[in-house]
C-alpha cells in the first residue's frame, strides 16, 4: 500500500444536518465543537438546523464547514487512520493548516471565521457568482473568459474548470456556453471567489495574522497549498504568503491531486460532507482508492476497507 492523503471538503458541499453523527459518537469531536461553539455561540446550532439559504452564505458556511471537515479528520484519528499529506479545497485548506500542525485548532477557527467575515464583505460589494464549465478545453475557454471579463478560478479535473465573476457577465457566459453545446453548472456560493474582487479579503487575511498573536508552526505533515500546488514552505513568511493570495487567486486542484499521486499517494480520503472531491479524484488519478467520511456510515466503511487493505 502506498501513501494516504487527506483532502478536506470546501465551500459548495454544505448541507443542513453535517457533522452531526459523528459529533453525537465521538467524545473528541463533542470537545472540539463545544470549545468552538463558547467561540463562535450558535454555530452548532447552524450546522445541525440552519437551512440551505443560511448555510449559503459564506460568513456562515466556512467555520461551520471547517468544523465539518476537521470531524471527519478526528473520527478518523479515533478509528486509527492517519495521512501522510492533506490538500484542503479553498476554504479545506483552512482545516488543513490545523490537520497539518501549522496553526493550532483555536487560531485555524479564529482565522476561518475572520476570513468567512472578510470574503463575504467582498462578496457584498458585488454581485458575483460561480459557475462549472465541463468538458470544454482550458486554453478555449481561459480565452472566452476574457471576452466575457470574467475568470477561470479553480482547475477542478480534466474537463472541468470553475469560473467566477459578476453575475450579468456569468449569465452572458452561461448563455454562449450553451450556444456552443458546453455544459455549465451554477454553485451553491455567495460570490466572485478566488477573483481580483476579493483582494480586500487577501488583505485583511494578510493584517489578521500579522497583528492577531497567530503562531505559525513547521508543518507536522505535509500540506499542499491551492496557491502554488506544491506543499506549504516551512518559514512563516512563505506559509502567510500562500493563505492570504488563496482566496484571491486559482485553486489549482488538479495540478495538486496530480502532485500528490507523483508523491505516492494512491489512496485519498474525502474527509467533510459531499463527495465532490472524491469525483475529482477519479478523473486525475485512475487507479487510487477513493475513499470519504461525512458521518458515521461512511467512517465504518472506510475504516472497514483499510483494515482490509
Amino acid at each position: 500500500m502506498g501513501k494516504t492523503a487527506f483532502l478536506l471538503a470546501g465551500q459548495g458541499s454544505q448541507y443542513p444536518g453535517m457533522g452531526r453523527e459523528i459529533y453525537e459518537s465521538s467524545g473528541a469531536v463533542r470537545r472540539i465543537f463545544d470549545e468552538a461553539e463558547k467561540v463562535r455561540p450558535g454555530t452548532l446550532k447552524q450546522m445541525f438546523e440552519g437551512s440551505e439559504e443560511e448555510l449559503k452564505r459564506t460568513v456562515n458556511t466556512q467555520p461551520c464547514l471547517f468544523l465539518a471537515d476537521i470531524a471527519a479528520t478526528e473520527a478518523l484519528k479515533e478509528s486509527g487512520i492517519v495521512s501522510d499529506m492533506i490538500a484542503g479545497f479553498s476554504l479545506g485548506e483552512i482545516a488543513g493548516l490545523s490537520v497539518s500542525g501549522i496553526l493550532s485548532l483555536t487560531d485555524a477557527f479564529r482565522l476561518v471565521i475572520k476570513r468567512g467575515i472578510l470574503m463575504d464583505e467582498a462578496a457584498g460589494k458585488v454581485n458575483g457568482g460561480m459557475l462549472a464549465v465541463l468538458k470544454m478545453d482550458a486554453g478555449e475557454l481561459e480565452d472566452l473568459c476574457k471576452e466575457e471579463g470574467v475568470y477561470p478560478v479553480n482547475y477542478n479535473c480534466p474537463g472541468q474548470v470553475v469560473v467566477s465573476g459578476e453575475a450579468d457577465r456569468i449569465e452572458s457566459l452561461k448563455e454562449k456556453l450553451a450556444s456552443m453545446k458546453v455544459r455549465s453548472v451554477a454553485l451553491s456560493v455567495s460570490g466572485p471567489f478566488h477573483t481580483p474582487y476579493m483582494q480586500t479579503a487577501s488583505d485583511g487575511l494578510l493584517r489578521e495574522l500579522t497583528d492577531d498573536g497567530y503562531v505559525i508552526n513547521v508543518p507536522e505533515n505535509i500540506l499542499y497549498s491551492n496557491f502554488a500546488a506544491r506543499p506549504y514552505p516551512d518559514d512563516p513568511e512563505g506559509i502567510v504568503k500562500n493563505i492570504t493570495l488563496q482566496v484571491s487567486n486559482s485553486v489549482r486542484w488538479e495540478e495538486t491531486l496530480r502532485h500528490m499521486w507523483e508523491a505516492g499517494a494512491d489512496t485519498f480520503i474525502e474527509c467533510g460532507p459531499g463527495t465532490t472531491l472524491s469525483g475529482f479524484v477519479k478523473r486525475t488519478c485512475p487507479g487510487a482508492k477513493i475513499l470519504n467520511v461525512c458521518d458515521a456510515a461512511t467512517l465504518k466503511n472506510t475504516a472497514e476497507v483499510l483494515r482490509n487493505a
